[in-house]
């Protein structure tokens, strides 16, 4: 989108309401792009190299210097509008001033050139979960995130959200299952299932040199033949009366005592 010094005050503008349609999986699937919300995501999609669409944002956002630096990053895709039209595109109570829309990136098991260690999600159903996930991939330097068998859309605004910016810089790979296997068998990489039935304490457990934690989804987990398929198996104590973790934080837990 080139610069455009007219400020949009209409909620019914056509570009607009196209930006509004991609709060829906169906938009983001028709169009093949997703919203990003807030001054830090969108400086990490400028930053990282992602194809920015456009870029909607209010006088506001220029009171910051990083928002004005920001501003003139992206300076060829910028559409200026109102707070009410800001607003109508935020999931949030109070927008920071600045809405991207972004074209989406797919990645396939063929593109990881080079994996030591990343994590799998056997059908998540909570975006914020994958974002959260993301995020600690990023703090302790994995490889990428794997989401199999389906799922929530990892383009979801709440899973962009939670992941910080992450997002632009962890491969997302969506796979099943099997060509998990299959694959990782190629590439000497050894997979890892968590579930609470599993005799191996996480804290007694060594990786190889490459591997994926394997995890299932927030209300079934893995079941006993994605278990059995793995190379290992390992569990999480739980001493109190909850029989589980959340998924972000399972994923957390293990991921810090195999890379800290």
């Amino acid at each position: 989108m080139p610069v455009n010094n007219t400020i949009i005050t209409s909620t019914s503008n056509p570009l607009v309401q196209q930006a509004r349609s991609l709060r829906q999986r169906k938009g983001r699937d028709e169009a093949g792009l997703f919203l990003v919300e807030g001054i830090h995501p969108v400086g990490e999609a400028v930053e990282s190299g992602w194809e920015i669409d456009s870029v909607f944002y209010t006088e506001d956002i220029l009171a910051s210097r990083f928002g004005s630096d920001l501003i003139s990053k992206a300076s060829n895709k910028l559409q200026s509008v109102s707070s009410r039209v800001l607003e109508s595109l935020s999931e949030k109570d109070n927008p920071q001033g600045i809405i991207a829309v972004v074209h989406k990136k797919t990645a396939s098991l063929s593109d990881i050139a080079v994996l030591n260690c990343g994590v799998a999600v056997v059908s998540p159903q909570d975006p914020g979960n994958v974002g959260t996930i993301l995020r600690t991939l990023d703090a302790v330097a994995a490889d990428g995130l794997f989401l199999l068998d389906g799922g929530v859309d990892p383009y979801h605004p709440t899973s962009v959200r939670a992941s910080m910016g992450a997002l632009f810089w962890k491969p997302i790979v969506q796979t099943s299952f099997r060509e998990l296997m299959d694959w990782s068998h190629q590439h000497g990489v050894q997979l890892i299932a968590t579930s609470a039935h599993a005799e191996m304490d996480y804290r007694a457990f060594k990786p190889g040199p490459r591997w994926i934690l394997i995890l299932g989804s927030e209300q079934k987990g893995l079941d006993h033949g994605q278990i059995e398929a793995c190379d290992a198996a390992i569990s999480v104590p739980m001493r109190g009366r909850s029989s589980s973790l959340n998924l972000a934080v399972a994923a957390a837990v293990l991921l810090y005592q195999f890379l800290a």
